[in-house]
């Protein structure tokens, strides 16, 4: 009797403990569960979060306003424009680096004409901005136009939800060829990169260059033809520095090593010249950094100045302007290789544009040191950028970095001859 009063207490205590670990389990269970729910809850929300990015923001019907103009001059004199709106969606263009702070200036300019306007007419503003000044044209009104124009089609872009390109009818192409340099077609990077004709250390900036000169211009080609191999293109950039008597020199002496194409023989201003030394070779001749708008492309096709148009999306009149400039060209069989020296907005501009066109070269990608402004920077492969996807321009600017760049922008080198002083192009 006594032993079987003992054992009621341990059976007791032994289905305490069994209850306590099914309680146990049951926690751990739930616990688990709740765990998994939250990180599902979770998931489920970047998702959406995600599909929320993607979807337009805004609907067509929507009403947009513009509510404010910034503008930004760093110390490596590239000029930025930010346009805000009421909907909380921002837009960033880039102007040229040339009169940099002329260009901010004239941009501020617009803000009392765009402020309340809706940014998605983008077209319209390009004429009113155009248009509206007696004075029409010249290179710092139409780096401004050309900043706000990308600008606008950043905003329209993400209001839509879509890349400028599927608002311009959509892609042409799967990938976007860029120019390398000699070290990355070296390392199997790129296929097509770019050099200046040069000899003794220096451009030919003389009206007549003699034949030793010349030679060894071509000697310095000729090796970097030998090192690439036939299957790469060189393109050769006289950086409009060169006169045209020196100009026709080094043309002819260069076409047995088959350049890509010369670039800016001559100085763009007296098309004609340009279009004779057209005719005396076989080689492309590409021009266009310094000229702007479809006007003054419309005499350079006309006379067969140019066979290859290198517009600049931050000079010749932005997206809008470089669109109708590559229909001209198509026109005439004519293709384009957009200019780039700049920052983000401009090789972001430009790939929307090499994107949607059907004549598209080559894309000049600038400089490395734009992918510290982005917090997302472009990633080449192969000598190709994948088509953006991103909507409005495709980039989001760090504002933090960019801050911290902004300051008194530098000069442009001054170049004189080594012999008697007299001012030269750089």
């Amino acid at each position: 009797m006594g032993s079987d009063k003992a054992t009621i207490p341990r059976r007791t205590e032994r289905k305490d403990t069994a209850h306590r670990r099914k309680i146990s389990r049951r926690g751990f269970v739930a616990r688990a569960a709740a765990t998994a729910s939250l990180a599902s809850l979770l998931e489920t929300g970047r998702r959406a979060e995600a599909n929320e990015r993607r979807r337009a923001p805004v609907s067509p019907r929507e009403s947009i306003k513009i509510s404010k103009l910034e503008t930004f001059v760093l110390r490596n004199s590239w000029v930025f424009v930010k346009i805000s709106t009421n909907a909380g969606i921002v837009g960033w263009g880039e102007m040229l680096k040339d009169n940099s702070k002329m260009c901010a200036a004239g941009a501020k300019e617009l803000e009392s004409y765009l402020v309340g306007k809706d940014p998605r007419r983008v077209v319209h503003h390009w004429q009113a901005i155009y248009r509206h000044s007696f004075y029409r044209g010249g290179p710092v009104l139409t780096a401004v136009l050309s900043g706000i124009d990308q600008a606008l089609w950043d905003i329209k872009g993400k209001a839509l939800g879509v890349p400028v390109y599927e608002l311009l009818g959509g892609p042409t192409r799967d990938r976007i060829r860029i120019y390398g340099s000699s070290t990355d077609v070296k390392r199997g990077k790129a296929k097509a990169f770019k050099t200046q004709v040069r000899a003794d250390g220096r451009i030919p900036n003389r009206y007549v260059e003699g034949q030793g000169f010349v030679q060894r211009a071509v000697q310095d080609f000729a090796a970097l033809r030998d090192s690439h191999g036939p299957d790469v293109d060189i393109g050769i950039d006289f950086h409009g520095a060169v006169q045209p008597q020196t100009a026709l020199l080094l043309i002819k002496a260069l076409e047995p090593y088959q350049p890509f194409f010369y670039e800016e023989p001559v100085q763009c201003q007296n098309v004609d010249v340009m279009a004779e030394i057209a005719r005396k070779t076989h080689i492309p001749i590409a021009t266009g950094e310094r000229i702007f708008t479809k006007w003054g492309f419309r005499e350079i096709l006309e006379k067969k100045a140019a066979s290859i148009l290198q517009p600049d999306v931050c000079y010749a009149g932005g997206i809008t302007e470089l669109r109708l400039i590559a229909g001209m060209a198509e026109a005439y069989y004519v293709p384009m290789a957009p200019h780039n020296p700049q920052g983000p907005c401009s090789l972001a501009a430009s790939c929307q544009i090499a994107a949607s066109i059907p004549n598209f070269l080559i894309q000049e990608r600038g400089t490395d040191s734009h992918q510290d402004l982005l917090k997302v920077p472009f990633k080449a492969e192969n000598g190709f950028l994948p088509l953006p996807t991103e909507p409005g321009l495709g980039i989001e600017i760090d504002e933090d970095k960019l801050m911290a760049q902004v300051g008194e922008p530098r000069d442009y080198p001054r170049t004189y001859d080594r012999d008697d002083g007299s001012v030269v192009d750089w």
